[in-house]
């Protein structure tokens, strides 16, 4: 669970709770024309933006993308890619022993790149299946950031919208002052209520989903390029040079290293096993 999003969200709902109830009544903040004119304004606006299919699918990708938290990074991947190269180049069955790694493998696409890899893929194969699948998968959370993006744009405006509607009751009622109060609340709420649905809650989820979607697809560009490289069984320092562009710097000491004894290891076994060669 990515609990900086529930948690910012608790903590925002909160504030505004203590807010208004250490200034009044918290049934002078609740007016249900008002909700129904934000609420259903946006959800009207939002459907004519978009495909029904599409908009009731993309919610809840976009809900479950905010509030879960992978926890994946370049570090994991390369090392792992690291030492599934490795164990191909010594093992007799080549790339056929990483097939017992699959089910162990968290990240679906990479465990779709390895199955791919183990099938006998070749290399052009194996990057066109694995680019389309990235571009699908972008594609999904890209539409699911622009359905949340929407819903922030149109709720302020309805909510003023709300607004205008409440101040014509009020003004059309000046000659019965038990009117005015309802135009008034209103002409004030609805602008509350749009404001708080797109700034506390639409546009923080959009803003999320636009970074995790950036997030994803360096993870998913990496994971291609790692799979790639298992492909070509390549030497494990020769793989971290490669990919070392996409790690930070302030972790590629600790990672070169393993990559070093890897391939000083794996070079030492080449050399051995040549030696052995001949007196077969």
């Amino acid at each position: 669970m990515d609990f900086a999003t529930v948690f910012g969200f608790i903590f925002g709902v909160g504030v505004v709770i203590a807010a208004i109830g250490s200034g009044g009544d918290y049934d002078l903040f609740i007016n249900i024309p008002g909700l129904l004119i934000v609420l259903g304004g946006t959800f009207a606006s939002t459907m004519i933006k978009f495909p029904f299919n599409a908009l009731f699918v993309s919610m809840p990708i976009g809900l479950r993308l905010a509030l879960t938290n992978t926890n994946y990074n370049s570090v994991d991947f390369i090392t792992d890619s690291m030492e599934y190269s490795k164990e191909a180049r010594g093992s007799s069955r080549g790339l056929l022993a990483l097939e017992a790694h699959i089910p162990k493998v968290k990240h679906l696409f990479f465990a779709k790149g390895l199955q791919l890899v183990v099938d006998g893929g070749e290399e052009d194969y194996i990057r066109e299946m694995l680019k389309q699948e990235m571009d699908q998968a972008i594609l999904r959370q890209t539409l699911a950031y622009k359905v949340f993006f929407s819903i922030g744009e149109s709720a302020p405006a309805f909510g003023m919208f709300g607004t205008l509607v409440g101040l014509i009751q009020m003004l059309s009622s000046l000659d019965d002052p038990t009117k005015v109060g309802a135009g008034l609340a209103v002409a004030l709420l609805t602008t509350l209520y749009g404001v708080l649905i797109s700034y506390l809650f639409a546009m923080p989820i959009a803003e999320k989903l636009d970074q995790k979607a950036e997030s994803d697809m360096e993870n998913r560009k990496l994971i291609m390029e790692c799979i790639i490289l298992i492909r070509q069984k390549k030497n494990p320092t020769l793989m971290y040079d490669f990919l070392e562009s996409y790690l930070p710097e302030s972790v590629r000491g600790s990672v070169q290293e393993k990559a070093g004894g890897d391939g000083e290891n794996q070079d030492a076994s080449n050399t051995a096993g040549s030696e052995e060669q001949p007196a077969e």
